[in-house]
């Protein structure tokens, strides 16, 4: 897998971190904050916060904040499957040409005649902008700006002629709306407005107490765009006066103000678009809406401590800490700041608790937080490393619930993935290649160097064992053991004996993205990589053990025991390495 795809699947992790800044005054005492002197100026500096099904991104503005936001269903396009037929009767030609060395044409064939020819999967797209103007505000002092991952909470204070103005906003975990809550030092300061806009086909309505955003994403692919979604903010001010205008809500004199944003979509579930969204987002706020400022804190910031403070990790907190700390970051290598190390890893839990909660989608390579129409490999779920890379972290650092997400998807790409297997391979049981989707799509997508790999559904059964393993949990072992057996089961049916050794191998396959020298450097489509080895070896040892445990599918286990004695083994290449491929490559 290439470095920089490594890094697209933690962009936050790594922007966010690289760019935070220093503050005049003295940040607040606790060490799990990131904290800066200045607005972000571009996205991948802005504060991300979520709830899972809900995220934004805070610029932190003075003269205008920029809330950019997300929910998690809004993608391109409609239920689909996008299984090729024709793969079929190709992949023996294809075979044929891999075991004669021909490798170049064989991956020729597969671009051909395996790769879809419908879609190669939709695309993870923005709600739009909440857009916060406040006149006046051009000679601010003292500007600091936070993101406490021990409330997640991001902050925004300043002074303007001697009067302290302070946001906090937070997207709740209990009450499902975006929370913007603003304050001043001095009675009847806060003087702003507010306006929304999206990139999407959408329109915006004024209402007497907010704005309303009513839209829906593009086609992509020949499909259509069949996601409707909609956004209601609603501004509470305390004392003053608001007022309407002809694209936005402007509020004057008030002593406080607390704004709530609401979004939700007709998404239902991968084959179900039949939910209201403008019933949602009204159902959303009236229910948020009953509680004051402090409660809504109070009970986002008690949901979310459930999950970050089961783990404590500390290492020394030196002087460092009052650096700034982009030159924590360069000093680092000195080895005087120890807990930058402690800060970036709970920095990255915090990120799966805002991005995976258990009633929603999983963590996408993105997170939850994108600004673009097209982003970087359209933000899905590549399931080559980047998608079991999001949730390697869950079990060991006491965030096992957080998988919830993970296993529906699991669980809905076996059922999609039934098809595919049948449709492209004639095998039973169910096949996932290196990429999905809202849609849960399983055919190969994108070109032969990547979307010729069958192995993403042993992959993602291996975080099922791996629950039972950290759990011992044999109600959930038994639930999800004929997702394990019918994934094992496409993999008895297609594997076959190579020539040069008779060895059991997948064919066709790759060791993802990377060109092999049996090509010359022109292929990557090959027969008994070692990845596919591994993984089905690891996939087939887990059903015969979960066989003994439930005490079931003994036969089937059986079968399995002999097959892995005739897979090809492990072995050590000339320069002392692991060989990535059957032969010495």
């Amino acid at each position: 897998m290439k470095n920089y795809k490594r890094i697209a699947n933690v962009i936050l992790l790594s922007h966010c971190i690289t760019s935070l800044l220093s503050c005049q005054n003295n940040p607040d005492t606790t060490i799990w904050r990131l904290w800066y002197d200045q607005p972000a100026e571009k996205w991948e500096e802005a504060l991300p916060i979520g709830n899972g099904r809900i995220g934004a991104m805070v610029f932190g503005g003075i003269t205008k904040e920029k809330i950019q936001l997300n929910e998690e269903t809004v993608w391109t396009g409609e239920p689909n499957s996008n299984s090729n037929p024709d793969a079929l009767n190709a992949i023996p030609d294809i075979r044929k040409l891999i075991f004669q060395g021909k490798y170049k044409e064989a991956q020729k064939l597969v671009d051909e005649k395996v790769i879809s020819k419908t879609n190669h999967g939709m695309i993870y797209q923005p709600v739009g902008d909440l857009n916060l103007t406040f006149p006046g505000h051009e000679t601010a002092k003292n500007y600091y700006r936070e993101l406490d991952i021990e409330s997640a909470i991001a902050k925004t204070r300043y002074t303007v002629n001697d009067v302290e103005y302070q946001r906090e906003i937070f997207t709740s975990f209990t009450d499902q709306v975006i929370v913007i809550h603003l304050t001043a030092s001095r009675k009847g300061k806060i003087v702003f407005s507010a306006e929304l806009n999206s990139p999407q086909k959408s329109q915006i309505i004024t209402l007497k107490d907010g704005l309303s955003l009513q839209g829906s994403t593009e086609g992509h692919e020949g499909l259509e765009g069949k996601i409707s979604f909609s956004t209601l903010v609603k501004i509470v001010p305390e004392k003053g006066q608001m007022k309407t205008e002809a694209s936005r809500i402007t509020v004057s004199n008030a002593d406080a103000v607390t704004i709530y944003v609401s979004i939700a979509t007709n998404f239902v579930n991968y084959a179900n678009l039949s939910g209201n969204p403008e019933q949602k987002v009204k159902s959303y706020l009236q229910h948020a809406t009953q509680k004051d400022y402090a409660k809504l804190k109070t009970d986002h910031m008690d949901y979310y401590r459930n999950y970050f403070n089961r783990v404590k990790f500390k290492l020394d907190v030196t002087e460092a800490i009052q650096k700034t700390t982009d030159v924590r970051i360069a000093e680092f290598a000195q080895g005087k700041d120890p807990n930058l190390v402690a800060l970036y890893f709970q920095f990255g839990r915090y990120l799966l608790i805002c991005s995976s909660q258990p009633d929603g989608q999983p963590a996408n390579l993105q997170g939850i937080w994108n600004d673009k129409l097209f982003p970087s490999w359209d933000s899905k779920y590549t399931c080559n490393i980047n998608l079991e890379m999001n949730y390697w972290p869950s079990e060991v650092t006491n965030l096992s619930e957080l998988n919830a997400p993970l296993f529906r998807l699991i669980r809905e790409v076996s059922e999609t993935g039934k098809e595919t297997a049948r449709i492209m391979y004639g095998a039973n049981g169910w096949v996932l290649h290196h990429n999905t989707d809202i849609w849960r799509i399983t055919g190969a997508v994108d070109k032969a160097p990547s979307g010729l790999w069958p192995s993403g559904g042993a992959w993602l059964c291996r975080h099922l064992w791996e629950r039972y393993l950290y759990t011992g949990d044999t109600e959930f072992l038994h639930s999800v053991y004929p997702i394990l057996r019918e994934s094992g089961r496409f993999f008895d049916d297609i594997m076959v004996k190579e020539p040069a050794h008779n060895w059991l191998v997948v064919c066709p396959s790759n060791s993802p993205e990377n060109v092999h020298s049996g090509s010359n450097g022109k292929s990557t489509t090959a027969a008994g990589c070692t990845l596919d080895n591994q993984l089905i070896f690891d996939l087939w040892t887990a059903i015969i053990a979960a066989s003994d445990i439930l005490d079931t599918d003994r036969a089937f286990a059986a079968r399995l025991s002999q097959r892995l004695r005739e897979m090809a083994p492990m072995q050590v290449g000339r320069w002392g390495q692991l060989q990535e491929w059957m032969f010495d490559w």
